[in-house]
């Protein structure tokens, strides 16, 4: 008990004394305002990196080429080296994993019981990756932009072309549910929701760049940017992971059991 005091004394001491360092040295001058950097974080037309020849692309591009990466390799290497291991010693990892697909298999079973197969692996997939795609963000990488300043890749999906072409994808897979479902004749009952791919898009951009725009708040004061984003911004970030990741996946299996439900016919 007496060490754990200790520990939380020491801990707190060190936390003052960056407080007063930091109002001791003061604000120090930016290389641009905050107005452009929260700008910046929606249009991408400052800080941008170059990719392949020196074409420039958005912050948000190279971290969903990182992130896309990441994934496959970590499920090429489970399906070689983990998963094979499962059944001689299974522990934690194998329950986790369990849990995390029998949810989401669960959520495409009570949502469309005629046809939940191709939907829940896909709505595994895209929570898995707004989840990790969003906690990319704490790893802090840095990039260098065309201009030679160093900045953070941000969460892919705060780029709201990622999350366009996320929502759409979500909508290209309900109308395939329809046509699967109901035939040609599903397309019109699926086209009759033409706002789902904006709605989805633009509620999941809007969400993730909150957050952004939240932590950047936080960051650009000195006198705020010692301990206090080390709480706000994970505890953010993992809310806003959680959330989103829910939200689509809910959306869209919910929508894909509606649409790909067949009609009655009515009996002659």
């Amino acid at each position: 008990m007496k060490q754990h005091k200790k520990a939380l004394i020491v801990w707190l001491a060190a936390v003052a004394a960056l407080l007063i360092g930091a109002l001791a040295v003061g604000e120090q001058p930016r290389a641009e305002g905050i107005r452009q950097t929260m700008r910046d974080a929606v249009l991408h037309n400052v800080n941008r990196i170059g990719f392949l020849g020196g074409k420039t692309v958005n912050p948000g591009f190279i971290s969903a080429i990182v992130v896309t990466g990441v994934l496959l390799a970590a499920a090429a290497l489970l399906r070689i080296f983990v998963i094979p291991r499962f059944k001689l010693q299974p522990g934690r990892l194998q329950l986790l994993l369990e849990q995390a697909v029998g949810m989401f298999d669960n959520m495409a079973k009570s949502a469309s019981p005629h046809r939940c197969g191709f939907l829940g692996a896909y709505i595994f997939a895209a929570g898995a990756y707004i989840f990790f795609g969003t906690l990319f963000e704490l790893l802090g990488l840095q990039a260098v932009t065309a201009e030679g300043r160093a900045i953070t890749l941000p969460a892919p999906l705060s780029d709201v072309n990622a999350a366009i072409a996320l929502g759409t994808l979500s909508y290209f897979v309900i109308v395939s549910g329809a046509v699967a479902g109901n035939g040609v004749k599903g397309i019109g009952k699926a086209l009759k929701e033409f706002s789902l791919p904006i709605s989805m898009s633009f509620r999941l951009f809007g969400a993730l760049l909150s957050g952004l725009l939240v932590t950047e708040l936080v960051y650009y004061f000195v006198a705020l940017s010692f301990v206090l984003p080390v709480a706000v911004g994970v505890m953010f970030t993992l809310l806003h992971a959680l959330i989103q990741a829910y939200v689509l996946t809910m959306l869209t299996s919910m929508y894909y059991g509606e649409v790909s439900e067949r009609a009655e016919q009515a009996k002659k």
